[in-house]
């Protein structure tokens, strides 16, 4: 079965983000104060053929641990959906 797995993956919050910082300051700039604070992320699609969403699953951990995040200064999550 066909699966579609949506992977955000953040700077882990101890993690200095210069890109968000940099996107603050252009808000401010742009007299956009109610913007706090700013974090920059990657969102990755996986669409994967397995046999069960428990599988699915297990193979999307798999694939971030290994290479899609860096664990030491990244966090990730992702949500799954069978496909049609």
């Amino acid at each position: 079965m066909l699966y579609l797995a949506k992977v955000y993956i953040q700077l882990k919050e101890s993690i200095l983000d210069p890109q968000g910082q940099a996107v603050l300051h252009a808000l401010h700039n742009l007299n956009h104060d109610e913007v706090k604070d700013v974090r920059i992320g990657k969102y990755i699609e996986l669409q994967l053929d397995a046999g069960s969403e428990a599988e699915a699953r297990r193979l999307v951990e798999e694939h971030c641990q290994n290479l899609l995040a860096n664990p030491v200064i990244e966090s990730h999550r992702f949500d799954i959906e069978a496909q049609a």
